[in-house]
């Protein structure tokens, strides 16, 4: 592989090379002081990523607990809704991407699923969330920035639905907290799940939770799968532990990054990815090209994730734009499920420099050429680049 080989597909994100040596640090046991001090470390800069991520410096929710995982963010998403609903009860699922998909299937493993969708790239209407969520609702669950899609769905407005009818609200903030603004109380979230690879830049295979203390009350590790018993976690997390065998590497990994967002700052990390964010969306309209979500007055562009929809010639063959991308050192993604060849997917996530972000564009570019697609390549580039100035 390239030396200079640029990830910008949405996870994993590019690593620092302190995170890498971290984890290549000589082995210790899980059950040491030593990873109690990896453990203490992560969980602490997670805290301040779960409550502090404001463009203001505020503080949002102060009464919980954050838990890291030995799984991906799936694992954490599992867990958050089979220690509230495992032995049934009522959900309410929001879909309009894959991921809220995902959700919405995890749920349907442990209680009565009502989904709300949209056609993916498209708001959820809130009318028919309100009619949706009743007293009878236990759970409502919701991705905030949805990656297949590049939208950022409105938390705010449904954590004030859920919290009206006293239901237990449970978000993916995978894509959005380490990157974005999140606000736990003023959003009425319960349970926030986040996962290592995206906006906190580190390795793949550990995910982080941050469970309000009324959250912790309702949970009930018993009608839970073993592994996911969050009664146990919470324990275990008060000697900075795992109930079992942690990825001691993984977790060293995760403590130096979020080390990382705690040194730049949240707010100075928020405005870096909006930023980039807008510079991605502004070059590629400025190319010619359409970004393939529809944004209204409740629903915004994600600002760590642009989604493009490709050229109609393009679509006859979209293999061959994604190579001629990679055949430059960079990996970007295509549309998931049925939206594989409409369009392609760039992530800001992480620690991104301008550079890199140029690099990203000026390349798409030289690609949307290489298969003879209509496209002004320099005017993306210039737009970018103002952007970032």
């Amino acid at each position: 592989m390239r030396e200079d080989f640029l990830l910008l597909n949405p996870g994993p994100v590019p690593v620092t090379r302190e995170v890498r040596q971290a984890m290549s640090e000589p082995m210790v046991s899980h059950r040491s002081a030593a990873f109690e001090a990896v453990y203490e470390r992560a969980q602490d800069a997670l805290d301040y990523v779960f409550t502090e991520s404001t463009l203001d410096g505020t503080t949002t929710a102060t009464d919980g607990t954050s838990l890291i995982f030995n799984g991906t963010a799936t694992m954490a998403m599992e867990a958050a809704v089979a220690n509230l609903v495992g032995d049934g009860g009522d959900v309410v699922a929001l879909v309009n991407g894959k991921f809220g998909r995902r959700f919405k299937r995890i749920a349907d493993r442990y209680a009565a699923v009502d989904a709300v969708e949209a056609t993916w790239g498209q708001s959820l209407d809130l009318d028919a969330v309100e009619d949706a969520v009743g007293d009878d609702t236990d759970v409502v669950t919701m991705v905030h920035n949805e990656t297949s899609t590049g939208l950022l769905n409105p938390v705010d407005r449904v954590g004030e639905i859920a919290a009206e009818h006293d239901a237990r609200f449970v978000v993916d903030g995978v894509t959005s907290i380490g990157g974005d603004e999140f606000r736990i109380d003023d959003w009425n979230v319960d349970v926030a799940v986040t996962d290592a690879q995206k906006c906190l830049a580190a390795p793949p295979g550990t995910s982080a939770m941050y469970a309000t203390a009324d959250a912790q009350e309702a949970f009930d590790g018993d009608a839970a799968p073993f592994y996911e018993d969050l009664d146990w976690h919470l324990r275990k997390a008060e000697s900075h532990q795992t109930p079992f065998t942690s990825a001691v590497p993984l977790f060293r990994g995760l403590a130096v990054a979020a080390e990382d967002i705690v040194e730049e700052g949240m707010a100075e990390r928020i405005e870096r990815h909006r930023r980039q964010s807008a510079a991605f969306r502004e070059a590629f309209t400025a190319m010619g090209l359409e970004l393939f979500a529809e944004r209204n007055a409740a629903t915004e562009y994600s600002n760590t994730l642009t989604g493009v929809s490709l050229p109609a010639d393009v679509r006859e063959d979209p293999d061959a734009f994604f190579d001629a991308v990679e055949a430059r050192g960079v990996s970007i993604s295509g549309g998931q499920a049925h939206l594989g060849g409409e369009i392609f997917r760039v992530s800001n996530m992480g620690g991104l420099s301008a550079e890199q972000i140029l690099r990203g564009v000026r390349t798409i570019g030289e690609a949307f050429e290489d298969v003879g697609a209509d496209v002004d390549k320099e005017a993306g580039v210039a737009a970018a680049r103002d952007r970032l100035r």
